[in-house]
């Protein structure tokens, strides 16, 4: 009996150690498309629009122009740390940065340049 039972610990032992377990890795959450309200900008407050995608682990993503040339802007740098994200791009001759936080499943916030506050909705399809 004491056998079996060391033959079946052995057993159980080498399945843990020998099996590998694949497991799915969450979708990212910041990945899809979004609009940004940003608020009490010198012009007043105004909407922006991304498009992030997942590129091999890492976010990669767009401005979205939605003037009538149709120019998306690449962003230029996207960091990510656990549920916020700090997207990098140019507009009009400057190089700005804009942090986003999750708020709930497609809401967050954040701040842009870390002066003037941000607010972005995910748009859904």
């Amino acid at each position: 009996m004491k056998k079996i039972n060391l033959i079946l610990a052995g057993f159980l032992a080498f399945s843990c150690i020998a099996t590998k377990t694949n497991a799915q890795s969450a979708p990212n959450y910041f990945v899809g498309k979004w609009d940004v309200l940003l608020k009490n900008l010198p012009q007043g407050d105004a909407h922006i629009k991304f498009n992030l995608a997942d590129s091999a682990g890492h976010l990669t993503g767009v401005l979205v122009d939605t003037t009538a040339a149709h120019k998306d802007v690449p962003l230029t740098k996207v960091d990510q740390d656990g549920d916020k994200v700090t997207l990098y791009f140019s507009t009009q001759g400057y190089d700005v940065s804009l942090v986003l936080a999750k708020k709930d499943d497609d809401h967050a916030t954040g701040s842009l340049m870390g002066m003037f506050d941000a607010v972005a909705d995910r748009i859904k399809k």
